[in-house]
C-alpha cells in the first residue's frame, strides 16, 4: 500500500455536456490528456439525487434522496434544499476510502448535503437570517475558522449571484478560488468542488443559445487556475455533470389541475392562498421535469393517475412498479411520480388567480415554495423595468440595514420565459452528462452514476 492515496480533485460542473464542452478548451484538455466518456445519470436527474448516487454508488431507493426535496410525511411539510448529510443513506465515498487509509482527508466545497458530514473541511452556502427578517449573504464552514480564512481573502460568499435573477459567474469564481485556497493550505486527499454557472443561462435561454456558449467559455476561464493547481499537486482530476440541460419551453401545472378537480386544498391568510398538504387528497411537489404526487387515500390513486396521464406535457406516470424500475421506490417518493415530455417541465403553482398568490411566489424563496421555481432566474418578464426598479429600491433599503423584499419574480410570465430544463433521462447525447478524467490509464467507454464511487476509489489507490 502507498504511504498516501493519489490526491483527487472532483469537479461537479453542472450542466456539462458535449455541446458545452465544445466551448471549454481548458476542460477539454483534461480529456485530451486523459479520456472522456458518456455518463449515465439517475432518475430524477437533479442535483441532490445525482450527487447522492455519485458519492454512495447507490440509487435513490437506497440513499433516499428522491429529489431536491420532497413531502416530509412525518412533518406534514414540503421541504426543499435541506442540508444535513444524515438525510443521505449509504456508505459515502470517503468512508469507503478510510478502510484503506484511516486518515483519508476530504474537502467539500459546496457539494450538497454538506452539513454534518464526516469530512475535514466543509464550505457551503448559508445566509445570515437576522431576527428582523433580513437575509444577508454568507457561508457555513467547518472548522469554523475556515470561514475567516476564506472571506478575509475572497470576500463574503456572493449568495445573490449563486441563484436568482442576478445569478452569474461571480459565485462559481468564488467557489473555485475557495477550492484553490483549501488545497494550497490543507492538501486534502479528496477535494469536491461544485460549480453551478452553466445552470443559469442554459435554463434562461436554452442549451443552443449564444448565451449558453458564452457561459461555458466564461466558466472554462475560471477553471484554468484551479486545473493548474491540481496538476501542480500531482492530483488526478475528474470532471463530471449531474445532468445535461435540454431545450424546454412548456410549463405544466399539475397542482392547478388537481385543485380544479377538487383534490388539492388551500387555506387563506391575508388574502393569500397557501397549499394545505394536511387536508389535500392529492398534490404534487414539482422538481424540474419530475413531479412527486402524494395521494392521501390509496382509493384515489386510479383517478389521480388518470388525470395526470391526460395532462398535456406528461410523458409517464410511474406507479410502484414504474418507480422500482428506475430505483426510485423509496418511502419519501410520491405515490405517483410524473415524468415530463421532452421540452416540458413542472411548475409548483397551485393558485388559480394571481391576485391570490402568496407573497413568496414573487420572491427568490427556495425554502418556502413547495416546489422548484426556475422563474426565479428572471426579473419579471411581464414588467422587467418595474421589477428592476423594485430591486434597486430593495437594495437601497438593504444597504441602510432596513428590512426589504426583493419581489422581482414573475408568475406565469416567468414560467413562460424558461427555455431549458432537466430531470428526465436524457435522449440527445449532445445534451447528456459527460465524465472527463486526466488519467488515461483508467479509460473506460462509458459510466453510470452509481459506478463513479468505485471508480474514484480505484483512482485514489484504495481497496474501497
Amino acid at each position: 500500500m502507498n504511504a498516501r492515496p493519489v490526491p483527487l480533485v472532483v469537479l461537479d460542473v453542472v450542466g456539462l455536456t458535449p455541446r458545452m464542452l465544445a466551448h471549454m478548451p481548458r476542460l477539454r484538455a483534461v480529456a485530451e490528456s486523459g479520456f472522456q466518456a458518456p455518463l449515465g445519470t439517475v432518475l430524477p436527474a437533479v442535483t441532490c439525487s445525482v450527487q447522492a448516487s455519485l458519492l454512495t454508488g447507490a440509487l435513490p431507493r437506497e440513499h433516499g434522496i428522491v429529489g431536491n426535496g420532497w413531502y416530509f410525511r412525518d412533518l406534514g411539510e414540503v421541504l426543499l434544499w435541506r442540508q444535513h448529510n444524515a438525510l443521505v443513506g449509504g456508505e459515502k465515498l470517503w468512508q469507503a476510502a478510510r478502510r484503506t487509509y484511516p486518515d483519508y482527508t476530504v474537502a467539500n466545497i459546496c457539494w450538497w448535503y454538506a452539513m454534518g458530514a464526516d469530512v475535514n473541511w466543509t464550505v457551503t452556502p448559508r445566509p445570515v437570517y437576522y431576527a428582523d427578517g433580513r437575509k444577508e449573504p454568507d457561508c457555513y464552514t467547518d472548522p469554523p475558522e475556515l470561514h475567516d480564512e476564506l472571506t478575509s481573502e475572497l470576500g463574503t460568499f456572493p449568495l445573490f449571484t449563486y441563484w436568482g435573477p442576478t445569478a452569474a459567474l461571480t459565485s462559481s469564481r468564488w467557489i473555485a478560488s475557495a477550492a484553490r485556497q483549501v488545497m494550497a493550505r490543507h492538501d486534502p486527499d479528496l477535494t469536491l468542488v461544485y460549480l453551478p454557472h452553466l445552470d443559469y443561462d442554459l435554463q434562461r435561454y436554452g442549451p443552443s443559445a449564444r448565451q449558453a456558449a458564452a457561459a461555458a467559455a466564461e466558466l472554462d476561464a475560471v477553471l484554468g487556475p484551479l486545473l493548474d493547481d491540481a496538476k501542480a499537486r500531482g492530483a488526478t482530476v475528474l470532471a463530471l455533470s449531474e445532468y445535461g440541460i435540454a431545450a424546454a419551453d412548456q410549463p405544466v401545472h399539475v397542482n392547478r389541475l388537481l385543485r380544479a378537480e377538487g383534490l388539492l386544498n388551500v387555506y387563506t391568510q391575508d388574502g393569500m392562498e397557501y397549499l394545505d398538504p394536511w387536508t389535500s387528497r392529492a398534490f404534487a411537489v414539482a422538481d424540474h421535469q419530475i413531479a412527486h404526487v402524494y395521494v392521501a387515500d390509496p382509493a384515489d390513486l386510479p383517478v389521480v393517475r388518470k388525470l395526470c396521464e391526460g395532462l398535456s406535457g406528461v410523458a409517464q406516470v410511474l406507479d410502484e412498479a414504474g418507480k422500482a424500475a428506475h430505483g426510485l421506490d423509496h418511502p419519501r417518493a410520491g405515490d405517483l411520480v410524473l415524468v415530463a415530455e421532452e421540452k416540458a417541465w413542472f411548475t409548483y403553482y397551485y393558485w388559480l388567480d394571481d391576485t391570490r398568490a402568496p407573497d413568496f411566489a414573487r420572491l427568490v424563496e427556495i425554502h418556502r415554495k413547495p416546489g422548484y421555481d426556475p422563474a426565479e432566474l428572471f426579473f419579471d418578464p411581464a414588467a422587467p423595468i418595474a421589477a428592476r426598479a423594485r430591486a434597486a429600491k430593495a437594495l437601497a433599503r438593504k444597504k441602510l440595514g432596513m428590512r426589504y423584499l426583493m419581489n422581482v419574480v414573475g408568475l406565469d410570465a416567468g414560467a413562460n420565459a424558461v427555455r431549458g430544463s432537466h430531470g428526465r433521462l436524457p435522449t440527445d447525447p449532445a445534451d447528456s452528462p459527460v465524465l472527463l478524467c486526466s488519467d488515461p490509464s483508467a479509460a473506460r467507454e462509458s459510466f453510470e452514476a452509481i459506478e463513479v464511487k468505485e471508480f474514484l476509489l480505484g483512482l485514489a489507490g484504495t481497496t474501497g
